[in-house]
């Protein structure tokens, strides 16, 4: 008997990754595509056609689909409210989907379901309680509370980004109203005009000669020039480590977690991010809840959040079969 299949979705605010996973978590078939910038419909189109790509590649029938999406949940009215980096303003996101790609499809905030990913079979497995921060093109946040994924009274909880800790700082990225919130300080947009400023301040560096010589200075360049010792490029994560750390330690006051777990694109970077983090979280956090956090990288990288969504998925049907 074939093994049972879902189809898990990442969709990022510039990517979506979706793979075939099965019930131990395996994932067997991957595509990704840029989603940056497209209008509604050529999104909806788009996610469709990624699906659709990984179905037929999947060599069983697919039984479900999970969407992990950089949005605001409504998971009484069952609708994406907001989101700050795509198009997807009050749509029934799952229905119009599910009427599309004519099987069951679940949905829940991106970062959500890293986390739960994350709980289930990876860097917080044992662990009840959790905070993860996705750092990518923003950053999204997710609660393992008391063993169990905080949702808020809607499903609208856990938009650690958009904690303001400047006042007087940036503008927040897309339709976030606020300034200073720490995606528009320790993202990977934000990784991206801090190696631009470094890079202008040092043109003898590395990464300086590689602004000049047209280079986009995108996350992976930094990461691969700070591990080559560009110490430019160290500066730049330093700096949005230490960015992170700070909001860190306001997490660790609040919710006194017993480890914090770091996704997303950034997290490539490894210890060069997450060490001037820990320096931070260790000046700035209360005892005793400074003392005993672990600070780690997600175990599942940058697919946390397409094996969330498939982990979604699979509980539904469960669920699905246990009413029965």
């Amino acid at each position: 008997m074939p093994s049972r299949r879902v189809i898990g979705v990442d969709m990022g605010g510039t990517k979506l990754l979706a793979g075939a996973v099965d019930g131990d978590l395996g994932v067997h078939h991957r595509v990704q595509r840029t989603i940056l910038g497209l209008d509604q419909p050529t999104l909806l189109d788009t996610v469709q056609t990624a699906v659709e790509e990984v179905a037929g590649k999947a060599g069983s029938e697919v039984e479900a689909v999970g969407f992990g999406i950089p949005s605001l949940i409504d998971r009484v009215r069952g609708i994406s409210v907001t989101s700050v980096h795509l198009p997807l303003h009050e749509l029934a996101f799952a229905d119009v989907m599910a009427e599309r790609l004519e099987v069951p499809v679940w949905i829940d905030n991106d970062a959500n379901l890293a986390a739960l990913a994350e709980h289930r079979a990876g860097a917080a497995v044992g662990a009840d309680e959790v905070v993860l921060l996705t750092l990518g093109t923003g950053i999204g946040g997710g609660l393992i509370l008391g063993g169990q994924l905080y949702r808020g009274a809607i499903g609208a909880a856990g938009e650690l980004g958009h904690m303001e800790v400047d006042i007087d700082g940036p503008r927040c990225y897309g339709n976030c109203p606020n300034r200073g919130c720490i995606e528009a300080l320790a993202s990977g947009t934000a990784l991206v005009a801090e190696a631009h400023s470094i890079a202008r301040l040092r043109p003898e560096s590395g990464l300086g000669r590689a602004l000049a010589d047209g280079h986009e200075l995108v996350g992976p360049l930094v990461t691969e020039l700070a591990h080559d010792g560009d110490q430019a490029a160290i500066e730049v994560l330093r700096v949005i480590g230490a960015r992170l750390g700070v909001a860190i330690a306001s997490l660790v006051n609040i919710f006194n977690p017993e480890v914090v777990v770091i996704g997303g694109g950034v997290i490539g970077a490894g210890e060069l991010l997450l060490e001037p983090a820990r320096i931070e979280v260790a000046e700035r956090a209360l005892s005793p809840s400074r003392d005993d956090v672990r600070i780690v990288g997600a175990r599942f990288g940058v697919e946390a959040g397409m094996i969330g969504a498939a982990v979604l998925a699979l509980d539904e049907l469960d669920r699905r079969v246990d009413v029965s």
